[in-house]
């Protein structure tokens, strides 16, 4: 298995991260060819989404989980800032992980998929993201 771990600075505001490219830079170091694809976010406050980008989905999907999530009150889990709590439920809904087929060292993903960094947690400027491919 070849691995490698990259640094996205998300900064102080709610995010969905295209890491698209990131991916298909990473499976070229790799040499890859046929296998899978293994994204894997070591946070308990973020997660993964294969989702359209650059047409509105990505701020419908943080308007979403800001009405299915909201940072309020409700949350036992208190620390950091306002409604905090939330954003340690996030994972639950958005997986910390996604696995996408590569094929011929291609990502097989449909024509208007990308693979993104979700993050609402505004207190945690810094992500690691782990990249693992399987070959077939």
């Amino acid at each position: 298995m070849f691995t490698t771990e990259i640094e996205v600075r998300t900064g102080n505001r709610e995010v969905v991260h295209d890491l698209t490219g990131d991916c298909r830079a990473f499976l070229s170091d790799a040499g890859a060819e046929d296998g899978l694809l293994n994204v894997w976010v070591p946070h308990a406050t973020a997660g993964l989404a294969v989702i359209e980008t650059g047409a509105g989905s990505d701020d419908d999907l943080l308007r979403q989980l800001r009405e299915l999530l909201p940072a309020d009150n409700r949350w036992r889990h208190r620390h950091g800032s306002h409604g905090h709590g939330r954003d340690h439920v996030l994972p639950a809904v958005v997986p910390p992980y996604a696995t996408v087929p590569v094929l011929g060292g291609e990502l097989a993903l449909g024509t208007w998929q990308s693979i993104c960094l979700v993050d609402t947690n505004v207190d945690n400027p810094v992500r690691r993201v782990r990249f693992s491919f399987l070959a077939g």
